[in-house]
């Protein structure tokens, strides 16, 4: 079974990044979720970054608020995709500066980056990743797409 690293800077993340570990539980993939704080457990960071793949992780999403440097270093550091989830946190500048320190990455260190806030996204995202080389994912991706059409096309029929 692939698996999923869903971490953050901190516990004051978890309600925006619970969207994330809800879909991916959702789709029956299993998620490792821990609090990583790229300021304040720098050791911990380089571990995890290096040593994700050993634990059989197939895909990093990364949430932080404010400068945000979570993703982007354990992108440094791992040979993972890491997507990063923007958190509009109490002491961010209405969550620009999370936005821009995770979108705006140097070239060679790629950090696949979602809406602010937007751990949905991150987590479909990483199912998709999974599903590109697991056809029972695929499978899942594909009935839950299906599942948004008909939702538009219910809710249209309600006008």
């Amino acid at each position: 079974m692939s698996k999923v690293g869903v971490i953050m800077g901190s516990k004051s993340d978890l309600p925006v990044m619970q969207d994330a570990i809800d879909i991916l539980r959702g789709f029956d993939i299993e998620v490792e979720v821990d609090i990583v704080s790229a300021h304040r457990t720098p050791d911990k960071l380089f571990d995890y970054g290096k040593n994700a793949h050993n634990r059989g992780i197939k895909v990093i999403v990364a949430g932080a608020g404010g400068a945000a440097h979570l993703p982007g270093m354990v992108a440094s550091l791992s040979p993972l995709p890491v997507i990063g989830v923007p958190v509009k946190s109490s002491n961010s500048i209405d969550g620009w500066d999370s936005v821009l320190s995770i979108l705006q990455m140097p070239g060679g260190v790629p950090v696949a980056t979602v809406a602010l806030n937007g751990a949905k996204n991150a987590g479909i995202l990483a199912a998709q990743i999974i599903g590109s080389s697991d056809q029972c994912m695929l499978d899942k991706i594909i009935i839950y797409k299906e599942g948004l059409k008909a939702k538009v096309i219910d809710s249209a029929k309600d006008l």
